[in-house]
């Protein structure tokens, strides 16, 4: 079995659970396992064509994984972790600057 640990915004649809125990030979067979367990999550990590949004990323042990058809070792963990984007809607002066 696999472990994929959940960003904290995503244990709110697991019930606070994480690393969640999977199974699966490939990265997309234990995200298919995770959303099956946790329908929820789905519409947070696949879009309407079953493909992972472009905003999540994907970690096996520390390694950025975009080929979810990649096996996995029977104890891999794996790490959603969603891009994070954002700022001040002006330039911000910064208290080093005169």
């Amino acid at each position: 079995m696999a472990r994929i640990v959940l960003p904290a915004p995503l244990r709110d649809y697991t019930s606070g659970v994480s690393p969640v125990e999977v199974a699966g030979e490939t990265v997309a067979s234990a995200l298919a396992d995770l959303v099956t367990r946790y329908p929820r999550l789905r519409r947070h990590l696949f879009d309407d064509g079953g493909r992972l949004r472009g905003f999540v990323n994907v970690y096996v042990e520390d390694r950025d994984v975009r080929d979810l058809d990649e096996r996995l070792a029977e104890d891999s963990v794996l790490m959603i972790v969603p891009s994070v984007a954002g700022g001040a809607g002006r330039p911000v002066s910064s208290p080093f600057e005169s």
